[in-house]
Order: C-alpha cells, then structure tokens, then sequence
C-alpha cells in the first residue's frame, strides 16, 4: 500500500513538472509580446466620454473602429494583443456609454463599446497609451442602418464608385478594396449564410463596373464578387465558402473588405467541439485506483495551468480510468460521480457539492435583494418615437418598489425603480423603439376575355311566277322582310317556304344576320324557285383590370377593401322578414414581413367578387367570386403572379333537314350552322415595394 501510494506522488509530481515546462515553453513561443494592463473611463464635459487603454507596447498602427447599430456600439480589433486584465467586461455609466466587452480569440483581442445611443468616436495613441474619445449623435442625424460605417447625413454629395479591386493576402485572405468619390461615404455591410452584402448607400455606379467576378482561383474564402444597382444604392454581393470571418475598414474614400479563413487552431477547436459533444479541452488518460478526488483535481489544475480550489466539504476516493478525454470532459464526469458543482470566474474554477454551491448562490441573491431594497429609487422619462407606449411590455422587469405609468398623449413611459431595472427597461426600449420599415403592396387582377360565333342558315321556297312574266335568272330581296329575320321567325312570303333555316341573331347585338335572296325561275311550269342566305359572324375581345394597393409597417396586418354592400330579406323563424346584407367587395388583404437580406415574406389574400343574375325575388342575388390565399416571398420590386384561371367554352350546333343537310356542298341550303368558342382568363399580379423613411420608393 505504502509503494503505491509512493509511486503514485511520483506520478504526480513529474506530471506536473512536465506540463508546468511545457506551458512555460508555449507561452514563451506563442504569447504575443504586448497586452493590455489597464482600462479607465472618464466623463468630461458636454456628455463626452474618453476611453484610455494602457498597454505594454505602443501599438504599431491604430486599429479600425466599426460603429453598428440596434443595438448601437463600436468595436477595434487589436492585433498581437492579449486581454491582461483579468476580466472580459466593464460596466460604466459614463454618459451614454453603458459597458465594454474585452474578448481575446488567439493573438487578437476585441474592444466592444456598448452604447444606449449612436456615438461618433475619434482616436489617438501617445506613446503605449490608446485614447477613444466618444461624443453622442443627435437623434435628428442617427440612422435606424443595421451596419454602418462612416456615417455623414449631413453631406448630401452624390458618391460614385471609381474602382473595384481585389487582392489576396500574404495569409491566404481575401481582400476588396472600393475607391469612391466621397469621403466618408456610407457602406452598410450584413451578413446572410455564405454570402456578404455590402451596400453603399446613395451611391451611382458607372456600367464599367457592373460585373461579376470569379475569383475562386486565387485560393481565398471568397468565390464570387458581384456588383449591381439596386435603387439609390450599389449592391456588392460576396459568396464565400468554407469556415471564415470578415472584417471592414474605411479610410477616406476607400473602403475595404477583407475575408478571412480561419486558422488550424481555430477550425480545430470547433472540430473538436463538434465531435466531443461540446468539449474543446486538450485530452489527457487517467487511471486512478483508490485515490482522493482533491488528488485527481490537482493532476487536472496542473494539466490545464488552471487555479482550481475546492471547498473544505470536498472528500471521498474515486476510482477511474478516462483514456484519451478531453480535459474539461474529465473534469465534469469526476464532479458528477462525486455529487460536486463548479463555477467558473476567468481562469479560476471553483468547486464544492451542489447543496453547498446552492446554498452560496441562494445567500448571494439574498443578499442582492437586500442591497436593492435598500437602494435608493430613481425615476426617468423615456420618450418613444416609433412605438406606442402600450404596445411595449414590461412583465417581470420591475423590483418590488417599482412603478411604471404610460402617458398616451406625450407616448412617454415614466419608471421609478433602481438604476439596474432601469437600465434593463431602458435597453429594452431601445431595442423595440425601432423604425419599422414599411411596405406597399399592389395587387393587379387582370381578366380577359375572348368571344367568336359563327352562324350560317338558309331560307328555301317555291312559289308560282305566273304574274311575274317570263324572266330567266334573276336576284330578289322579296323572300321576308328584315324584321322577321332578325326575329328568327318568318313574315311576308313565308307561306312559299320549303326550308327554313335561318343564321340566328347573336345574343345582345341589335339587328340580325346579313342576308342574301335569289329567285330563280324554272321555265316547263312557271314556277319560281327562292333562296335566301343568311350568315353572322361576332368578334368580341375585353378586359377587365382591378389594381388595389394597400401600405403597412412591417409585420402589421392591412386589408383595403371596395365594393356594394347588398341588401335582401330573410325569413325568421317566426314568419317575420328581416333585412341582411352580403358583401360583393374587392379587397386586398395582406401581413408582409421583411426578411434580413431585404426580401418580402407574404400573407396574401386577395378577393374580388361581382353581383350575379338573381335566381328570384325571393333569394338573394348570387355572388360571383375570385379568390386567392397564398404565403409567398417575393424580391423587393419583384412582381409575381399568384393566380391563374384558364377557362375555354367551344360549342357547335347544327340544324338540317334530314338526308338534304348531308348532301356535299349543296347540303349547306338545307341546314343552319351555329358555332361558339369563348375564352375567359384571370391573372392575380402581386408587386410589393420597401418604402424608406421619408415613404420614397427603395
């Protein structure tokens, strides 16, 4: 037993030599020579505020700042710079800067500056000292983008894109650089998937540069570049493959763009991530009989160069043996077996038994309820400007000694609470009270029609031509007059027919087919022979076109309606009549929802309905309907058709006199002719526009 354990102090001393020299070794190799060692926040006057960076080294070149937007802050990125501080954020209440967030991923580290409002920066080094001088944006000048860079409403100047240039990097990334005409133009830059839009707001783009690249031969994240016009705007769309991150910078009239892969490590990591079940930890083997947990969590502090304390309630033996696990695996599954909990605070683990580690935080929350019980109220006004001070909800935010009141007539929201729930409230109206974008929507019903009939008869009779005199061939009208013709019936000489076959009149057209008589008179027996032919032949074409438009905010339900409101009587039960009404409107009912990368996601229902031919006095008028329900996504600008109805009557008759109507060409005498062919088409077109602040056309 006593070898045992002596061979096992042995083992744990050299493991922890080695990983104590390896680590010094890495650390020697890897860590980059500068850092930051302190961060001080300072308000002077007139609402600014400075921000000063202490850091080993003095920087090399000054790093970029990125203002974003909803919600607003600003973000460097330090280069060869690891986070010394200790800590990952800072709260401040300086002005109206709230927080700074400090996170290191490998040699780079972060800067990320919360702000409740939009807020210009300008910065400077002093020797090893980086100086962020922050002054807030007046509400009339902020923008509702989502990225922004450079921002200047103030200068109207047209911009124009001089030149597109790409390049790759000395580490594999790639680069676009854009020279424009106007300094400090406005570029808003998104993110959708694999691809990366970059808009420049305002901006004209000669035809030279409307193109599209392929640039996947340079061995970059970036496969495609391709510039458009979009509007005021110029479009450029990136597609990327691959794991990468991206980063913009401008300075002046240039703006750049550069796309990144990631590194070994860091698609290693996730790798890792992704296999292990979450775990990123460097794997270690374990075998342990018999051995105290605090032994077994000593090996693991002195593996990861973590500080790991245990609390005094941590005891018992373990027996184990992990092989090939990463650390951070390992150290859960000895915490689980054991019944421990850890918590995490920067490089510092600390563990003890659940119960225990309940009970610390039940005795702390305690404790921040007391302190907030006692802490003195503060009240604010918050003044909305694109919500309704009902529309916002505010459950569950308010301590205890909280008020809230909502004045609908100023639209202000009034709390009286501690300073951290109206710092809650205050982010929360900051990130509803937004500019909701709206959108018009035009539906176009379009319904044609074509009509074309055909109708061919023939009027056959013989009469006796004694009185006429002696007269070979001849042509005659004297067969019936028009009226009866048009009529379908026959009048005059209607006694001496032996066919009557006559072209009807076309339904809804005044006067009747055009007609054509002859006489012909067959000399052994004086008796004269008639024939009248009778043909019409209509030709209609029409179109009927109903265009409703209707406009609304993002998200919001609009319905736009036009129409007769239709009265009849209805039986009660009681035997008495009541007057009711039916609608026969057309109407255009529709949500839109604007997606991220500017489409328009839609609920649509359009409808058109027409009064029809009563059936009786006693029923209400029927209602001749066109309906069409649909959830569609359509492209800003973009038309779409939703519905169409393709409807085709064809129709012929043919009356005749049996055995005379089939006789080849001269059967034509002894039948009438009737042929029908309508066509009737209903086409629903859907355009739906995104309208900008001032309501114009995007």
């Amino acid at each position: 037993m006593n070898k045992n354990i002596r061979r096992l102090g042995i083992a744990l001393l050299l493991v922890s030599f080695f990983t104590t020299v390896l680590a010094e070794q890495v650390q020697l190799t890897e860590q980059p020579h500068n850092s930051i060692q302190s961060l001080e926040v300072s308000n002077i006057q007139n609402g600014e505020v400075v921000v000063k960076i202490t850091l080993d080294q003095p920087l090399p070149t000054l790093p970029a700042g990125i203002s974003l937007s909803n919600p607003f802050r600003i973000y460097f990125d330090l280069y060869n710079v690891i986070n010394g501080l200790g800590r990952n954020i800072q709260e401040t209440a300086e002005g109206d800067l709230r927080s700074i967030n400090v996170v290191q991923v490998g040699d780079r580290t972060r800067l990320v500056l919360n702000s409740s409002k939009l807020m210009k920066h300008e910065i400077r080094a002093k020797d090893n000292l980086l100086l962020i001088k922050l002054v807030t944006v007046a509400e009339n000048q902020a923008t509702s983008t989502v990225v922004r860079f450079a921002e200047n409403s103030g200068n109207k100047q047209t911009n124009i894109l001089r030149d597109i240039d790409f390049r790759r990097g000395t580490n594999g990334e790639g680069r676009i650089i854009v020279d424009m005409t106007k300094t400090n133009a406005s570029v808003d830059v998104k993110q959708q998937g694999d691809q990366i839009f970059v808009d420049f707001v305002d901006t004209s783009l000669p035809s030279s540069l409307k193109r599209r690249l392929d640039v996947i031969d340079f061995a970059t994240p970036m496969q495609t570049i391709e510039t458009s016009k979009k509007g005021d705007n110029v479009r450029m769309v990136i597609k990327t493959h691959g794991r990468w991150e991206h980063s913009a910078r401008q300075s002046g009239s240039q703006f750049v763009l550069e796309v990144r892969a990631l590194s070994e490590d860091e698609e290693e990591s996730a790798k890792r991530k992704r296999v292990s079940g979450g775990y990123t930890g460097e794997r270690l083997s374990l075998n342990f009989q018999d051995v105290e947990v605090r032994a077994i969590l000593q090996v693991i502090a002195d593996f990861t160069n973590l500080n790991i304390i245990a609390s005094d309630s941590v005891k018992g033996n373990l027996t184990l043996r992990l092989k090939d696990v990463p650390w951070d695996q390992a150290l859960d599954i000895v915490l689980q077996v054991q019944g421990l909990d850890k918590r995490k605070t920067g490089n510092v683990i600390f563990v003890a038994p659940h119960k225990e580690m309940a009970d610390r935080e039940l005795l702390d929350l305690e404790a921040q309820l007391q302190i907030s019980e006692m802490e003195p109220i503060r009240s604010e006004i918050f003044h909305l400007n694109h919500r309704r001070v009902n529309s916002i909800s505010f459950d569950g935010m308010l301590s205890k000694r909280g008020t809230i009141s909502l004045d609908e007539i100023s639209n202000t929201i009034t709390v009286s609470d501690i300073p951290v729930r109206i710092n809650e409230i205050r982010k929360r109206i900051e990130q509803l009270d937004v500019f909701e974008r709206q959108v018009m929507i035009e539906a176009r019903i379009v319904e044609a029609t074509e009509s074309f009939s055909r109708n061919l008869g023939a009027r056959f009779g013989v009469q006796n031509s004694t009185n006429l005199g002696s007269q070979g061939l001849g042509i005659s009208g004297n067969l019936t007059d028009s009226s009866a013709l048009a009529a379908g019936g026959s009048a005059g000489g209607s006694n001496n027919l032996n066919v009557n076959l006559p072209a009807a009149a076309a339904t809804g057209l005044l006067g009747g087919p055009a007609a054509l008589g002859l006489s012909l008179l067959k000399f052994n027996n004086n008796r004269l022979i008639n024939l009248e032919l009778s043909a019409l032949e209509t030709d209609q074409k029409g179109r009927i076109i109903a265009s409703p438009r209707v406009v609304t905010a993002h998200g919001i339900e609009a319905i736009i309606e036009q129409g007769d409101r239709i009265p009849y009587q209805q039986a009660t039960s009681s035997g008495a009549t009541s007057i009711r009404f039916m609608d026969a409107t057309l109407r255009l009912k529709v949500k839109p929802l604007i997606t991220y990368n500017g489409q328009i996601d839609m609920e649509l229902n359009v409808n058109q309905d027409k009064i029809g031919t009563p059936i009786n006095q006693f029923l209400p008028p029927p209602i001749n309907t066109k309906q069409v329900t649909t959830k569609i996504l359509v492209e800003n600008g973009g038309t779409v058709v939703i519905g169409g109805i393709f409807d085709r009557t064809e129709n012929e008759v043919v009356n005749k006199v049996p055995l005379l109507g089939n006789i080849p060409v001269l059967g034509h005498v002894f039948r009438n002719t009737t042929k029908v062919d309508n066509k009737r088409e209903l086409l629903i077109f859907v355009t739906p526009r995104i309208l900008s602040e001032n309501l114009n056309i995007q």
